[in-house]
């Protein structure tokens, strides 16, 4: 044991001055594109080599953690970790989720001991050959024990070695038709077929788990944040994707390739406002840079596709009514806190204060109901302001910018909020001439964003934080296709 141990840091000296080499003489920059695939393959197998040795020792971590051993007895409580996978982690510095594939690829790596004759006898012969050779690494492992894993209750050993026989040769390249070592990807959807044939069955007891698993937890406010875990079904959250993806990804059309557009408005360029592009001395302008970068991170992002939803949903007026009205999202708050900028606003059913922009951005978007109270708190006057766009306004106003008009931004106008340019608080109309769509997200966040709206003449434009435009300019902005053809059309008049 000791020899193997010298041999690998033997391996890791020589491999690690092979990397100094190729990093400090930038040897790869060098190479001809065949050169650069060859090395990618070539370092994939020592990877798999390491992988494999890898899910070989956390198996045996496991196998000497066992739950049934006394506390004192296992690895992982001797070295003063919870579990097996911490003990993993912290030995091979990788992250917990990588610790925790290494655990499960060594429990499908090293079998069991036979209590007779002592030998161990890998539980997938095929999969062990495989991983042997460097023909599938970590990936290749969990792709194949997993769904065959499941079979265990129903399906027969003889029938999973059958599958795990062919399943092996599809790693190494042997399978029918010459056909090339198989890529982790191919040997679960293998091994998902598998799985279907030998027990044809087997969806609808996977399906009832599912259902009893179900479910989400809300935990409590904290820090402006609700902590929430759970399970969602399969078509539950493959709807929530595709929902997420029409709202993140930016669209193929390549007239909306960057999001909204800068369009020229002729009435400024006549009278020589600052949107014309050039400056005193007639050399052109350079234009900002349109691809807005969006500082969310994706699952930023995905929360903000959530809120989206829900907000649309709660205001679509197709949900349950709660006593008679639709579910309504309560947000109080003083006035003079509402007029001086100064103070918090409070959710209904939350007991922690709110930032004062969550009553602003929750007004923008639906109606205001003043309650007065007397000195006694008695309420002794109600009112309701209805400050919300109209479906027939908000048809034009899309129809007008095309969606979301940050630069950058791809959310669809479905999924958009209208925005008042001027706030209805200070005398801002709701009407075509005082909306712009904005996201959830921008809507939000837009008073601290560094982005500016101003309408001219019904049509909006944009001004952008310090940042993205140093010359603060204002600027005619569109995603709408009828604008776009009209703004080819100009450019290219008498061409």
């Amino acid at each position: 044991m000791e020899d193997l141990i010298a041999r690998l840091g033997e391996l890791d000296t020589a491999l690690s001055a092979l990397v100094a080499e190729v990093f400090d003489s930038d040897l790869l920059g060098a190479a001809t594109d065949p050169q650069i695939l060859a090395t990618m393959a070539a370092a994939a197998r020592v990877s798999r080599h390491a992988e494999a040795l890898l899910a070989a020792a956390a198996g045996h971590v496991d196998e000497r953690s066992d739950r049934w051993l006394d506390r004192d007895q296992r690895l992982s409580s001797r070295m003063g970790c919870r579990s097996v996978a911490e003990l993993v982690e912290r030995v091979s510095l990788v992250a917990p989720q990588t610790a925790n594939r290494y655990v499960k690829a060594g429990r499908a790596v090293i079998g069991r001991v036979d209590a007779t004759s002592g030998e161990r006898h890998p539980r997938y012969p095929g999969l062990y050959a495989a991983l042997a050779a460097g023909f599938v690494g970590i990936d290749g492992v969990l792709a194949i024990s997993g769904p065959l894993d499941e079979l265990a209750p129903t399906v027969s050993a003889e029938a999973r070695a059958a599958a795990d026989d062919e399943l092996g040769r599809a790693a190494r390249g042997e399978g029918a038709g010459d056909a090339p070592p198989a890529t982790a990807a191919d040997l679960r959807q293998m091994a998902l077929v598998w799985a279907m044939y030998l027990d044809p069955d087997g969806s609808e007891p996977r399906e009832d788990r599912a259902e009893r698993k179900r479910g989400l937890v809300f935990g409590h406010e904290r820090n402006g944040l609700v902590p929430f875990h759970g399970h969602l079904l399969t078509e539950v959250a493959a709807q929530f994707r595709l929902l997420s993806d029409s709202m993140l990804n930016p669209k193929v059309d390549p007239a909306f390739t960057r999001g909204p557009w800068f369009c020229e408005d002729p009435d400024d360029a006549a009278a020589g406002s600052e949107n014309t592009d050039a400056d005193a001395d007639g050399d052109p302008i350079a234009e900002p840079d349109a691809d807005y970068t969006d500082p969310r991170t994706h699952p930023q992002k995905q929360h903000d596709v959530l809120a989206t939803i829900l907000a649309k949903v709660a205001g679509s007026g197709s949900v349950p009514s709660i006593g008679g009205a639709p579910p309504t999202l309560v947000v109080s708050v003083r006035q003079e806190d509402l007029e001086s900028g100064r103070g918090h606003a409070f959710l209904q059913g939350v007991d922690a204060p709110q930032p004062l922009g969550l009553a602003r951005h929750t007004g923008c978007v639906g109606a205001i109901q003043r309650v007065v109270f007397d000195r006694n708190d008695r309420i002794i006057s109600l009112t309701t302001t209805d400050r919300v766009f109209t479906h027939h306004q908000r048809r034009a106003i899309y129809e007008r910018d095309g969606g979301c008009i940050i630069p950058g931004c791809h959310v669809p106008p479905a999924w958009c909020e209208i925005h008042h340019v001027t706030e209805h608080s200070k005398g801002g109309p709701t009407s075509t001439c005082n909306g712009v769509p904005l996201c959830w997200h921008h809507h939000r966040t837009f008073e601290a964003s560094g982005w500016q709206i101003r309408m001219n003449h019904g049509v909006p434009e944009i001004r952008g934080p310090v940042w993205w435009d140093p010359l603060q300019r204002w600027r005619c902005v569109t995603a709408s296709p009828t604008r776009l053809v009209t703004r080819h059309e100009r450019a290219h008049a008498g061409a």
